[in-house]
């Protein structure tokens, strides 16, 4: 499998990412591209020509697949991304989690908060404890043999055969 990641960048820096990509001339200025990140990990620097800008390093609340074809007809499963790499303007605030609240895509908004109201069983949220459940008790049983009375009957005794 191959290592990638999600890179979510402000528009501005789109097109001129998009220029540099391009086959047409790109002006010199946007001929450079680099990402660093800080010790922590988690935030650092994107740099495209001579222009700064801040990016976080988030966690996405669910994994995307991604694949990849030869034919246009196979696809081929290359590898499970967890991650994205948010560039934003300089004067954006620092998000204050970690963890991407919202998906990819616009039905994958708020999706973390979806995921914790469902409880299902995600791995991230394993170690939860949950409430203990109550405690049914547990009916009398007389014993075998006590009952004297009318021999018991099944539901099935009481059916309406006359339809």
């Amino acid at each position: 499998m191959e290592e990638q990641f999600i890179l979510r960048v402000p528009p501005s820096v789109a097109e001129r990412i998009d220029r540099l990509l391009s086959e047409n001339e790109s002006s010199e200025e946007d001929k450079s591209l680099d990402l660093s990140f800080c010790e922590d990990g988690r935030s650092g620097t994107f740099v495209i020509g001579n222009d700064h800008f801040p990016v976080s390093l988030m966690d996405l609340p669910c994994v995307v697949e991604s694949f990849k074809t030869y034919d246009d007809c196979a696809l081929v499963k290359t590898a499970d991304i967890g991650q994205m790499i948010m560039v934003r303007e300089p004067g954006d605030s620092t998000p204050d989690a970690v963890e991407y609240r919202h998906g990819l895509t616009p039905p994958m908004r708020d999706a973390l908060n979806e995921q914790e109201e469902e409880g299902d069983g995600n791995a991230r949220h394993a170690n939860r404890k949950d409430a203990p459940s109550p405690q049914l008790k547990q009916p009398d049983i007389a014993e075998a043999g006590a009952n004297t009375g009318a021999p018991a009957r099944s539901d099935s005794d009481e059916s309406d055969d006359s339809m």
